[in-house]
C-alpha cells in the first residue's frame, strides 16, 4: 500500500490524535486448550430460541449507533475470553468481595472497555426475556463479536453455537495466555498453536487491528526505548514516530490518550491495516513484526492486495477461535442468568 507524502501529514494528524476515555477507565492446561473441540452448530437453538441471532443483533445495532467503540471492544472481548479459558464468558465475571480476582480484573483487562460488557449485558437481558435460561453468555458473544465485525465494514458470517458458561474465571491465567505488545513472531506462533491455530491465523486474526485503539502505554517502549536501547525502533515510519511522540511524551503523559492500530482507515473494517506493516506503520511492535518475519510476510503482502481473501480467511479464523475449549453440558459448564456471575 503506498501513501503519497503530500497526504501523508494529514491523514496522520487526523488519526493520531488526542482521545480522552474518562469513562474507561496459566491459562487452561493444554490439553484443554488443544483437544479437538466438541460439536457447535449454527442452528443449535433452533428450537429452544429460534430468533437469537435477531434479538442480538437488534441489541449491537443500537449500541453501535449510540458508542461506536462497542464494536472493537467486543470484538477484543471475545477474543481475550477464548484465549484464556476457552469461549466460555469467564471473562465476563465480576469479581465478588472476599474472592480471588477473575480475568476481568487481570492487569492485562483492566483496559477492555465498559462498552462491550454493556453490550453483552443488554443483549443476555434481551434474549432470557425471550427465552429464558436457554442461551449461554458465552454463545451471546460469539454472536456479538460477529454483528459488530459486520457493522463497522467486514464480513458477516454464520455463527456456530452450542457453548456453555465456564465456571472458573481466575486472574491469573490471563498474562501467560495473551500475546505482549512486543512479542516476536515464534512468541505469537508458540501461543497461537497452543491453542490449535495456524501461522494463517496468526495473521488473519491480527487483521482485527484494522479498527481500534491502543493506549499510549502498549507502545511507548517503541517510540523512546526500544529494546533497552534508549533509541525508538528503527522499523517505525518517522512521520508516524513524531506524530506518536506528540501524543504520547515518554513521562508526564495522560493515561487516557489512545491512537489507533490503523492510522489511515481506523473506522473501517478493511485491509488497510497490512498495507500499513508494509510502510512501517504498525502500531505495536507485534504487529509490525508480521510484515519483518519472512515466514509471515508473503501472507501479509497478499492480504494487503485482497480485501476480499482478508475477509474471507478472516471469517473461517473466527470461527476456529470460537470452538477454543468449548464446554458443553452441566459437568463443565453452565448457563448464567446474569453473565458477571457464577451460577450459585
Amino acid at each position: 500500500m503506498s501513501v503519497s507524502s503530500n497526504s501523508f501529514p494529514v491523514i496522520i494528524f487526523m488519526f493520531i490524535f488526542l482521545v480522552t476515555l474518562a469513562s474507561h477507565s496459566f491459562a487452561k492446561s493444554t490439553a484443554n486448550t488443544t483437544r479437538r473441540p466438541r460439536q457447535l452448530s449454527v442452528d443449535y437453538y433452533a428450537k429452544s430460541c429460534p430468533l437469537v441471532d435477531q434479538l442480538v443483533g437488534s441489541v449491537t445495532s443500537q449500541q453501535f449507533r449510540e458508542a461506536p467503540v462497542s464494536g472493537p471492544a467486543t470484538i477484543r472481548l471475545f477474543f481475550h475470553d477464548c484465549f484464556v479459558e476457552g469461549c466460555d464468558a469467564s471473562v465476563l465475571i465480576t469479581t465478588r468481595m472476599g474472592s480471588k480476582l477473575t480475568e476481568k480484573d487481570a492487569e492485562d483487562n483492566k483496559d477492555l472497555a465498559v462498552e462491550a460488557f454493556d453490550s453483552i449485558k443488554k443483549a443476555k437481558s434481551l434474549v432470557e426475556s425471550k427465552c429464558p435460561g436457554v442461551v449461554s453468555c458465552a454463545d451471546i458473544l460469539a454472536i456479538a463479536a460477529r454483528d459488530f465485525v459486520h457493522l463497522v465494514g467486514g464480513p458477516y458470517y454464520q455463527v456456530k453455537k452450542g457453548r456453555w458458561d465456564g465456571k472458573f474465571s481466575i486472574a491469573s491465567r490471563v498474562h501467560s495466555n495473551l500475546p505482549r505488545v512486543n512479542s516476536t513472531v515464534d512468541e505469537l506462533l508458540q501461543l497461537f498453536k497452543s491453542k490449535g491455530l495456524t501461522l494463517e491465523d496468526l495473521v488473519v486474526l491480527s487483521g482485527a487491528h484494522t479498527i481500534g485503539f491502543a493506549h499510549c502505554h502498549h507502545f511507548l517502549n517503541r517510540l523512546y526505548n526500544n529494546k533497552g536501547t534508549k533509541q525508538p525502533d528503527p522499523n517505525i515510519d518517522t512521520r508516524l514516530l513524531k506524530a506518536l511522540k506528540m501524543s504520547c511524551p515518554q513521562v508526564g503523559g495522560n493515561s487516557d490518550i489512545v491512537a489507533p492500530f490503523d492510522v489511515t482507515t481506523p473506522f473501517s473494517f478493511d485491509s488497510a491495516y497490512y498495507g500499513n506493516l508494509e510502510a512501517k506503520l504498525g502500531l505495536l511492535a507485534s504487529d509490525q513484526a508480521l510484515f519483518l518475519d519472512p515466514r509471515t510476510r508473503p501472507l501479509v503482502q497478499n492480504l494487503a492486495k485482497d480485501k476480499q481473501k482478508f475477509f474471507q480467511l478472516f471469517a473461517a479464523a473466527m470461527d476456529k477461535m470460537g470452538s477454543i475449549g468449548v464446554k458443553r453440558g452441566r459437568r463443565h459448564g453452565e448457563k448464567r442468568k446474569d453473565c458477571s456471575m457464577h451460577m450459585s
